[in-house]
């Protein structure tokens, strides 16, 4: 009961708010698009860290290539977000798309019609 909100959601939802502000301030890479980050989930051991984005005004092709762009930069924002959070060892960043967005719009264009 006393450890319902364990530290792995605790250093996830940290990661999630740092990650987002190194992408917006920190971040200038021209191929990268609008990305919103949906969910950070860490491993139990905080080895890896498996990053759910979104990215907004894209074709199917862009936001697979914004997820390849991620996966490519991972060491280098890793290597940011960690100088922003006081641990002692940082995930790996794993980025994948989350299509839980995309589906909703669908099943609301179907709710209108």
């Amino acid at each position: 009961m006393a450890n319902e909100y364990g530290r792995s959601e605790r250093v996830s939802s940290q990661m999630q708010k740092e990650l987002a502000y190194v992408l917006q301030r920190e971040t200038h890479d021209s191929r990268l698009g609008f990305i919103t980050i949906n969910e950070v989930l860490v491993s139990k051991d905080l080895a890896v860290a498996k990053i759910y984005i979104t990215v907004l005004n894209g074709d199917e092709q862009s936001k697979q290539e914004n997820v390849s762009v991620l996966n490519e930069l991972a060491p280098s924002l890793r290597h940011q977000v960690a100088k922003r959070m006081r641990l002692r060892h940082i995930s790996e960043f794993r980025f994948y798309y989350d299509d839980s967005f995309d589906t909703g719009m669908r099943v609301a264009e179907l709710l209108n019609e």
